[in-house]
């Protein structure tokens, strides 16, 4: 990480918790045995927990990657946002072809420090066979495309995985292949008619929405936490826009227009973000907390 104001190793720590926090309200810890590493088999609602979260609360790997995604998702941070970097043709813009530039480049670094040698051990904990590997690659990568909130594809893309995951029909069929998952069956085989696979992808789908905004919320969760940590990662972020500025990277002075972008970015994105916490309906009490500090 740089040195940025904001976009330095502090933020990615902050995240990281920010993360963790979320994650706990959907895991607690009485429902894990960490001797052994796995879920204790006696708890009454480990069933119901692993359908009511889409079978996250059954996958330590996908825990993980959401974990290691909000570490990493913003390694080597330039602190300028994508467009200026768009504008200047830089190297990276280049070789991402204006995608995501520095999400893929964050990515790129911290997946190649990831399989350096001196981290074998460290892998073989993570994965053990290639499909392992590729699965665990693509949680990891979801999490992390998903903080590029600006491009307009991607977000086409999320509202329309969100309006179809969070149908009715849609609910209840991956509330039910989650379940069928979670008792070790066939997804296969999981009804007669043939709808099991349509079954399955949707609770993966529900999975990967509630990963995204997961990640989303706790890239930016200073705007939903108390007023004194708003106001001190709000000013880290404002010196480095106005450092951009300053040194000719950024297309207006940030003094000028700051009020009117905040409130204009709360009410644009962090109170509709915040209210679709609550939609998910996985993270009990946390989505409630972040909307009434939104608000």
């Amino acid at each position: 990480y740089r040195k940025n104001p904001f976009h330095n190793f502090s933020h990615a720590s902050h995240v990281v918790q920010s993360t963790s926090k979320l994650m706990s309200r959907i895991v607690t810890a009485n429902h894990v045995d960490y001797t052994g590493m796995s879920y204790k088999d006696e708890q009454p609602n480990t069933l119901a927990m692993h359908r009511f979260t889409y079978g996250i609360t059954s996958d330590p790997v996908t825990q993980f990657a959401c974990i290691l995604a909000a570490l990493i998702h913003d390694v080597d941070h330039s602190g300028v946002p994508n467009v200026q970097l768009g504008k200047e043709q830089s190297r990276l813009a280049k070789k991402y072809r204006g995608k995501s530039v520095a999400e893929q480049h964050s990515l790129d670094l911290a997946w190649n420090l990831l399989m350096e040698r001196r981290y074998a051990d460290f892998r073989a904990c993570i994965y053990s066979n290639q499909e392992e590997l590729n699965r665990f690659r693509q949680l990891l990568v979801n999490a992390v495309m998903a903080t590029d909130i600006i491009d307009k594809e991607l977000n086409n893309l999320r509202k329309a995985r969100w309006e179809k995951a969070f149908s009715n029909s849609d609910h209840d069929a991956a509330a039910s292949a989650a379940g069928d998952q979670g008792e070790g069956s066939d997804p296969a085989a999981n009804n007669g008619n043939g709808d099991a696979g349509t079954d399955v992808e949707s609770a993966n789908r529900m999975a990967t929405i509630v990963i995204e905004h997961l990640i989303q919320a706790s890239d930016v969760a200073h705007t939903m936490q108390h007023w004194h940590v708003y106001r001190k990662w709000n000013e880290r972020y404002f010196k480095e826009c106005y450092a951009a500025y300053k040194d000719g990277r950024a297309p207006s002075d940030p003094i000028e227009t700051w009020y009117k972008g905040e409130i204009g970015f709360f009410d644009f994105y962090i109170i509709p973000l915040a209210k679709k916490l609550k939609e998910c309906g996985v993270f009990g009490k946390s989505s409630d907390e972040y909307l009434n500090y939104a608000l």
